[in-house]
């Protein structure tokens, strides 16, 4: 997914214009898995601290003279059906910030489904067309809704999920980031203002594990006032949980069968087996998630797919570390 994100952008950008931030673990790896990308445009974070503190060590990289100019940040891991269609999309939203780069312009997903893992967007009142592209200005954010509340968006045309993709110029996220992130920033200065100091890394080191882990939803988007959004129905989605990985595979309220699997009356089912050592058989089941490895399988509702972390934490809680 990685490389197709790249693939996709290649087709838009130059590779000297396209930056990646990463963890200094994965670097090499990175560079495995994209070696036309420049050396120099891999950002090695020295641990996590979200994406306010990775978008200020990006603005570390850049010149003076590009603050200015619109960037696009965006995951490395989502999934895209419809290409074409978002690639116009990217083209007519650097328009938008050229033409108002008062603006963070964000990408909103048309919902199939309610996910209760995704933050969600209203869309208020129209602002323009931009080559066929509708903008909206954003009337709110909420983030990751109960079950009840994500039902209810789903009926409702103006509620989009929060693709977590935004435009915007460097000058204005710098002074967002100032406003509502300030200790962040004034870390990010320090990191910036040692840039050819010998002893850089160090610093880097400290002052970047200091900065605030907050999410940018959280701490600019939800506070800043000029907020836009395209809405998109392009086939996307972020692959955040089994039953999103199943309704990416397979039609909603049929089965996707990966495995050593016999069933009855089963609807809406999914059952993904990493070995054929086991056999699978199923009666009578509905709306579950069967995942089979060698040491575990997993059985969860379909609507409980986004808390298999919380199983995860009470495995670390019980010191079961094998099943990690």
């Amino acid at each position: 997914m990685f490389q197709q994100t790249l693939e996709r952008l290649f087709f838009i950008f130059s590779s000297k214009d396209i930056f990646i931030s990463t963890n200094k673990e994965y670097v090499k790896e990175i560079r495995a898995e994209a070696p036309n990308l420049i050396k120099k445009n891999i950002i090695a974070e020295p641990e996590r601290r979200e994406r306010v503190a990775a978008i200020s060590l990006f603005l570390t990289k850049i010149r003076e003279e590009e603050f200015d100019e619109p960037i696009l940040v965006l995951p490395s891991d989502h999934l895209v059906k419809k290409e074409k269609e978002f690639q116009k999309a990217i083209l007519a939203g650097e328009k938008f910030i050229r033409q108002n780069p008062q603006y963070i312009l964000t990408l909103g997903a048309k919902p199939s489904f309610p996910d209760t893992g995704l933050g969600y967007i209203k869309k208020g009142k129209f602002l323009k067309k931009i080559d066929g592209f509708d903008f909206f200005n954003v009337d709110f954010f909420k983030e990751k809704p109960n079950l009840k509340r994500a039902r209810n968006y789903l009926k409702n045309k103006n509620e989009l999920w929060n693709m977590g993709i935004f435009f915007f110029t460097p000058r204005l996220i710098e002074k967002a980031i100032k406003e509502f992130v300030p200790d962040t920033y004034k870390r990010y200065k320090i990191i910036k203002e040692a840039l050819e100091k010998p002893d850089f890394k160090k610093i880097l080191k400290r002052e970047y594990g200091e900065m605030d882990p907050v999410s940018f939803d959280y701490s600019v988007l939800e506070n800043y006032q000029k907020i836009a959004v395209l809405a998109l129905d392009i086939g996307w989605s972020d692959v955040g949980s089994w039953t999103v990985l199943k309704n990416c595979l397979t039609s909603a309220n049929k089965n996707f069968i990966k495995g050593n699997y016999i069933g009855i009356n089963s609807k809406n089912v999914m059952v993904y087996g990493s070995t054929n050592k086991q056999l699978v058989a199923g009666l009578g089941i509905k709306d579950l998630i069967v995942a089979v490895t060698d040491d575990i399988i997993l059985i969860c509702h379909k609507d409980d797919s986004q808390k298999v972390k919380k199983l995860v934490e009470k495995l670390e809680k019980s010191k079961k570390f094998d099943y990690l």
